[in-house]
């Protein structure tokens, strides 16, 4: 796709300028039918057929999305896990994948038992290390390099033009879940990627109302018809009223994404060094080990996520994350309201997640309101 030149935060504004043709009105319609009218000659004078494959409220999100990522074409999902997957479903049984030793905890025990079920070559690497990736590759059977950065939750950086060139020699292809960058951080494509995948649930609504996800691809070649045909047959679509709430979400997302990058780099900078902490986790620190890459391949900030790790091991992070006030002890990220996490709690044993980390998800309250509460809890942290 040719970039447009309108800054983004216009185009999400105005929804690319999307509205609804029939009464002119500045906000796009919701079209919940399932089924469309034919003419007499049998053809689909609207262009759609039926709601599966395709329903017209989500054109305006997806050509959106498109846009925002370089990409030709962007396909909507019913969940960040039902877009992720389908890429791997896409891929032959004997082919080999390379993923993340770190990357979404879900995503990776699937991945696991569908490479195992599908006799999918599986290797999780060290995506900080180039050398790592190239060294994994399997001659004549590698087709996806899965890459995740920054990688939550202890957001690692990966280094995806390397990776994107590791791949395109040994012809194959680098997907790259772009969840928490989001396309005005991150643009893959311009980096090399083929495939960019979204969790919609988190940044791209952003209000913890939706449950969705998204796909876009550089190239509209035969695998991603591939990927259109799996959507379809499986039905892995959203609502069209969520498809709505989607793209009035996305909306906002210059503003939401400017101020939680804006605190999480003054969280993190306010408790480095902190004496309740072991570390925190966050590429927008200059002592972070893949900042000099998270510099050169993100735009506008480091994101809104960081971790930190509390003195006192997991009992030293429980105690610190149920004496907040501020923060919502829930799961996901992305929202309008700041969210803490125990990972360790939520992953389970084997994972590399240490037992001593939260996770953070920076939303737009104020900055100082949520230092404070963090203080505060942090005093509750034996000695």
């Amino acid at each position: 796709m040719r970039p447009d030149p309108t800054h983004p935060d216009t185009l999400l504004a105005r929804a690319q300028g999307a509205h609804d043709p029939a009464t002119h009105g500045v906000v796009p319609a919701v079209h919940p039918a399932t089924t469309f009218l034919r003419a007499g000659d049998l053809s689909y004078p609207g262009g759609h057929s039926y709601a599966r494959p395709f329903n017209p409220t989500f054109d305006g999100a997806e050509t959106l999305l498109a846009t925002l990522e370089g990409a030709a074409q962007a396909l909507l999902f019913s969940s960040g896990m039902s877009a992720a997957t389908a890429v791997f479903q896409a891929l032959e049984p004997g082919d080999h994948v390379i993923a993340p030793q770190v990357m979404y905890w879900g995503l990776r025990n699937w991945l696991k038992g569908f490479a195992a079920q599908w006799g999918l070559g599986l290797d999780l690497v060290d995506m900080r290390d180039p050398a790592a990736v190239a060294a994994a590759v399997r001659p004549g059977r590698t087709r996806l390099i899965w890459a995740e950065t920054p990688a939550n939750p202890t957001w690692e950086v990966t280094d995806l033009a390397a990776c994107a060139e590791i791949a395109h020699r040994a012809g194959a292809r680098l997907a790259v879940d772009n969840t928490v960058p989001t396309p005005l951080l991150t643009r893959p494509v311009e980096h090399g990627a083929d495939i960019v995948m979204h969790s919609a649930t988190k940044y791209l609504n952003g209000h913890s109302d939706v449950l969705g996800g998204a796909l876009a691809t550089a190239r509209a070649d035969g695998f991603w018809e591939r990927i259109a045909a799996i959507r379809a047959n499986q039905g892995a679509i959203p609502g069209p009223f969520e498809a709505w709430l989607l793209l009035r979400g996305m909306r906002t997302l210059g503003l939401r994404v400017e101020r939680a990058c804006a605190t999480a780099q003054r969280l993190a900078e306010h408790f480095a060094g902190h004496p309740k902490l072991e570390a925190v986790l966050y590429p927008g620190l200059p002592t972070h080990p893949g900042h000099a890459v998270a510099a050169r391949q993100m735009r506008g900030g480091f994101g809104g996520m960081l971790s930190v790790r509390v003195k006192g091991g997991a009992a030293g992070a429980v105690a610190a994350s149920a004496a907040l006030r501020i923060w919502t002890r829930a799961t996901s990220l992305g929202g309008v309201e700041s969210l803490v996490e125990h990972r360790g709690s939520i992953e389970g044993p084997d994972s590399p997640c240490p037992q001593d980390l939260l996770r953070l998800s920076c939303g737009i309250e104020h900055a100082d309101d949520l230092i404070a509460d963090l203080e505060q809890a942090l005093e509750h942290v034996p000695a």
